[in-house]
């Protein structure tokens, strides 16, 4: 298992918008995905879930992924929240 600490910048937390752009992009890897915030773990492939964390803009969560690609499932989601969610288009 592997984790790291991540603040989240985008100005709605994680709101509706970036909460399923979050989800979207953690299913594309077999690991299990959590977030942690303030004692409330999601499960970071669950919209509901990860909504029902409360967590807001400036908030620090914790992300943690275990499994065969574990590695590269935290480098590629801590990007996506390092980047307020501005995930790049496939053309």
């Amino acid at each position: 298992m592997v984790s790291r600490k991540l603040k989240i910048i985008n100005e709605s937390g994680l709101q509706m918008q970036p909460a399923g752009s979050l989800c979207r992009e953690a299913m594309k890897f077999n690991s299990f995905i959590t977030l942690e915030f303030n004692g409330v773990k999601a499960n970071a492939k669950s919209v509901l879930s990860v909504l029902g964390a409360c967590v807001g803009p400036g908030d620090e969560i914790e992300l943690s992924c275990e499994g065969e690609d574990e590695n590269e499932a935290l480098e590629h989601l801590s990007g996506v929240i390092e980047s307020g969610f501005k995930i790049p288009q496939v053309q």
